[in-house]
């Protein structure tokens, strides 16, 4: 499932393409057809991410909420139209540039009432200049669940996926069994900056990067990380190899119906 930093980074290429023009908005699929009716001809106002949610705005109770869950992407392409290839949820034809949904978790028309409550339900994203990473410490400061599953809750923290979690644990050298009321409040401080940094960094690069720059290949001279997700990474996807610090095997575990990896030395308990 694509992790914040994606959703962020759609925001902004959506906003780019289309924000202050009038688009026609279509369903070829025809799931999205009578929400699509109301809105083509509108003005795309702009685009915002919150956690793995993307809002297009077209007024104040004109909202499209997108959730594209495991299996949902869009792609772009400049004009002229080409014919709809798979199952379009919905088309967005700018001046210059359209987009195709397809395969969304959740593709629907909100009002800005419901926009709220959505939000409401979800914690701080640490790529929002509104975000409050005090509500985020709050729950975990007083929660015996692990600090591997609270940083996966998206009521907790929007936007942190398997990749980020597995890796700002190792960075800082946190068991992933921690229980969160168990994490100093400066450990969390030190999580939420690396997140805020290493996330950015995922929104302008397109991929999620976690090796500091003394661990990376060039620099010790192992081979690079040859996976399709891309980007280098300290233990994610990488159960059984050796730790790129220590050498111990990675370990992995399920956690939530979710693959969790660490470093057994690195992150000790």
């Amino acid at each position: 499932m694509p992790e914040g930093h994606t959703l962020h980074r759609l925001a902004g290429l959506h906003g780019g393409l289309f924000a202050g023009t009038e688009v026609q908005v279509r369903s070829p699929q025809g799931r999205f057809a009578t929400s699509a009716s109301l809105l083509t001809g509108s003005v795309f106002e702009r685009a915002e991410a919150h956690g793995k949610h993307l809002f297009h705005f077209y007024g104040p109770d004109r909202v499209v909420h997108v959730h594209l869950g495991l299996y949902g992407t869009f792609t772009e392409s400049e004009l002229p139209l080409t014919e709809p290839r798979g199952q379009v949820r919905m088309r967005i034809v700018g001046r210059t540039h359209w987009t195709d949904l397809r395969g969304p978790t959740a593709c629907e028309l909100l009002t800005g009432e419901e926009v709220a409550a959505l939000r409401g339900r979800l914690g701080p994203d640490p790529l929002r200049r509104d975000a409050d990473p005090e509500r985020a410490w709050q729950r975990i400061s007083r929660s015996r669940t692990s600090i591997a599953a609270l940083l996966m809750d998206q009521k907790v923290l929007a936007g942190v996926g398997n990749v980020y979690r597995a890796e700002v644990l190792f960075r800082h050298g946190i068991p992933p069994y921690t229980p969160g009321r168990s994490l100093a409040r400066e450990q969390w401080e030190a999580i939420w900056a690396d997140l805020v940094e290493l996330m950015a960094d995922g929104v302008r690069v397109g991929r999620i990067d976690t090796v500091r720059p003394e661990h990376l290949p060039e620099v010790t001279g192992r081979a690079p990380r040859q996976d399709r997700h891309g980007g280098e990474v300290y233990v994610y996807r990488r159960a059984g190899m050796p730790c790129l610090i220590c050498g111990t095997p990675v370990a992995m575990a399920d956690l939530s119906a979710r693959k969790l990896y660490w470093c057994p030395t690195c992150q000790e308990t």
